[in-house]
């Protein structure tokens, strides 16, 4: 095969000129916190829709006759909230007593164990085995209708279950109307501190903190977006800063503090479940946990549990029209893995410096969405207006690069809140135009003398450098710190081709890794050595993304999940690791999703030849053992060949997701949207994307 560089090229687009007349309606949901100001509204604080919900209402795949078998030592766990005796009430997520009364029977009559904390936490220190089909019921925010209607049901059976209480909302006096998210709320609907240690001291119980005063909003970004308060830093309007790290940790260390303590002397026990209100989890908020002997974190994430991630584990969001049936569909596929339909998107096509136009922008982006309904978005994080992928400014604030405007956290945020998909922020490694004086990737040429910065396919820092390593870490944090999303998707820029890198630091680490450290020896690789330099700097680069994943993590949480971009060739061609310095089985090992680029025309594929490629893209996957569930096909709506902004055809674009599916591919994608011109047409591709459509599976 001749060597080629393939090369994803971002074309930009010029914006039209004229202003897009008409705002779409947002569709908005309250739940349980009132809007702060008009941007807040729109967003309504859903997170417990955004990600427990949508997997319910919105399942994608259908339901096997039996569930297969759960592994060892995995659990199911269920969210409820109120229980209405008279029926449900949606401002409190009710379930009806009935629909309850039916849900313990169900589970009862096909073989499920409620099973207690200590049951969990024997199994995971290596005690008896939990049973096949072993769920933990939790019940949310200490209604009332918990002591009076679900404490009785589970001392008849027996059952255990976990009850989350917000404190303050508990110790709000009689008589006294308790703020609900910003919303009024009598008192009588809440349980009392006397039922919380009469339900304790029954065995069944275990009482879990919802925090004191966290099961709330505060404002998060310069738009007024209200976020999650035990996640998420506030922003100040009238300074125009954030809370910085050791406020955030102070005011949640307080409130968890005062919590754990009143929660021990009511019981006689400190808690040791947490419950994250709305679901949203932090790291930093899980080293305070730890500091006061939490065991367990629930959040509201599709899957299954596991004994051994305690501190993050998922639920399954229980409807308030959910019958039996809902729940039989829900245990039937929740250790199924997931399906994923991804837009990428380009927050530079929303950016405008006007900004009525640019809620305009985000208004069109977010019902496409809406409308379409894949399960995921791909958000740029990053600003590269140039389309030259040579990265300059970002969205989000921090200490390393300049902000063209705050804005990934609010874009990102209402895709949650409104289109109730997860965002994978984008965000690029190492072609980021930083200090000049940081070293950059530089590449020799095999018959001529010298070296020069690498371009292949961006300028990009040597990943080499503690220096860059470094700073990279820190914009990463940075990003962290200021935004919600669930994953990151390292871009592909991430890439050393065979002449690269020969920087001083980078032959510094090939000599310590017993490899040629100097141009000369390098020039003279070949054969096993030179196999080895490529595998080296593959998992070099591997690496890297494993440090940045951390520390994302360490800030926003364990759930943060991760996919990268792979290049065509590196999939089909093996030897092609070399020209990339990527390779498919280190991906698959190394990232949750496997994001290869299957852009036919990008690689100037005959036309004749495309759909048996794809099939050659989707055949090398599959023979990797689980490979499939853990990759996501990203094809192109753009064809770049000979006009940036020519689109491909819609009914083609949906013939190479028939084939991908056709050929056993479970997830798939494409880049870019543009959300201005409905391209691709949502006519022409929604059948492979829609929530519950017959072929989003």
């Amino acid at each position: 095969m001749t060597r080629r560089p393939a090369r994803w090229i971002r074309a930009g687009r010029a914006r039209a000129s004229v202003q897009i007349a008409c705002s779409v309606l947002a569709l908005v949901l309250i739940v349980g916190l009132a809007a702060l100001t008009g941007a807040a509204l729109a967003d309504g604080m859903v997170s417990a829709l955004v990600r427990g919900g949508a997997g319910v209402a919105f399942a994608r795949e259908p339901s096997p006759a039996a569930p297969r078998p759960w592994p060892e030592n995995h659990f199911a766990v269920l969210c409820y909230h109120d229980i209405g005796v008279l029926g449900s009430d949606r401002r409190y997520f009710s379930l009806s007593l009935e629909n309850l009364k039916a849900h313990f029977q169900w589970l009862q009559d096909h073989g499920y164990t409620p099973v207690s904390v200590d049951r969990i936490l024997e199994a995971a220190a290596g005690g008896p085995a939990l049973p096949e089909r072993a769920v933990l019921l939790t019940f949310d925010d200490g209604y009332r209708s918990f002591h009076q209607s679900v404490f009785p049901l589970l001392k008849a059976r027996g059952w255990p279950a976990v009850y989350a209480p917000v404190g303050l909302w508990i110790d709000t006096p009689d008589g006294e109307t308790v703020d609900f998210g910003g919303v009024p709320t009598d008192r009588s609907v809440f349980g009392t501190w006397d039922e919380i240690a009469e339900m304790a001291a029954s065995g069944l119980v275990e009482i879990a903190s919802h925090s004191w005063n966290l099961h709330r909003g505060v404002v998060a970004n310069p738009r007024g977006n209200a976020l999650p308060a035990a996640a998420y830093r506030i922003y100040d309007p009238a300074t125009g800063t954030y809370e910085d790290d050791a406020a955030f940790r102070a005011r949640v260390r307080a409130d968890v503090d005062r919590m754990t303590r009143r929660i021990e002397a009511v019981t006689g026990r400190a808690p040791r479940v947490w419950v994250w209100p709305y679901g949203e989890a932090s790291g930093e908020t899980l080293g305070i946990l730890a500091e006061n002997h939490y065991r367990l974190a629930l959040t509201l994430d599709r899957g299954l549990a596991s004994t051994g991630r305690l501190l993050d584990v998922p639920r399954y969001f229980v409807g308030n029209g959910d019958d039996s049936a809902a729940l039989e569909r829900a245990l039937a596929s929740i250790g199924e893995p997931p399906v994923m339909r991804v837009v990428h998107v380009d927050l530079d096509y929303v950016h405008d410096p006007d900004p009525v136009q640019e809620e305009r922008n985000l208004d069109l982006l977010v019902q496409r969405i809406r409308d379409l309904g894949p399960t995921t978005v791909f958000l740029q994080a990053f600003a590269d207006p140039g389309a030259d992928g040579n990265i300059r400014e970002v969205y989000f604030p921090n200490s390393v690069l300049p902000v063209r405007r705050d804005l990934f956290s609010r874009v990102s945020w209402q895709l949650r809140s409104r289109a109730r998909v997860d965002v994978y922020a984008w965000m690029p490694v190492l072609a980021l135009e930083m200090d000049p004086a940081l070293p950059r990737v530089l590449a020799f040429h095999r018959d001529a003398p010298g070296v020069d910065v690498g371009s292949h396919p961006y300028r990009r820092l040597s990943p080499y450098s503690a220096a860059v390593r470094a700073r990279v870490l820190s914009l990463y944090g940075d990003l962290a710190r200021h935004a919600p999303f669930q994953g990151i998707l390292y871009h592909d820029d991430l890439v050393l081709s065979d002449f690269e890198d020969v920087g001083p630091d980078a032959l510094a680490a090939y000599t310590t890794a017993g490899l040629p450290g100097t141009l000369e020896g390098i020039r003279a690789m070949d054969g096993a050595a030179f196999r080895q330099w490529t595998r080296f700097k593959t998992r070099t680069l591997s690496a890297f993304t494993r440090e940045l994943t951390d520390r994302v993590r360490a800030i926003r949480g364990p759930g943060i999940r991760t996919a990268r971009n792979i290049f065509a060739n590196p999939v089909l061609n093996p030897d092609s690791e070399a020209w990339f310095a990527q390779n498919l089985d280190e991906f698959l090992e190394t990232y949750d999703w496997t994001a290869p680029m299957a852009m036919p025309l990008m690689e100037q594929v005959p036309e004749a030849e495309i759909l048996p490629w794809l099939d050659r893209m989707v055949d090398t996957v599959a023979r990797r053992p689980g490979g499939l569930e853990r990759t996501v096909f990203e094809l192109q709506s753009r064809d770049w060949r000979s006009d940036p902004s020519m689109p491909v055809d819609s009914a083609v674009l949906a013939g190479w997701m028939a084939r991908l599916e056709a050929r056993g591919a479970r997830s798939f994608g494409y880049y870019p949207d543009d959300f201005y011109t409905n391209s691709p047409d949502i006519n022409g591709i929604g059948a492979y994307f829609s929530r519950g459509g017959e072929h989003a599976r």
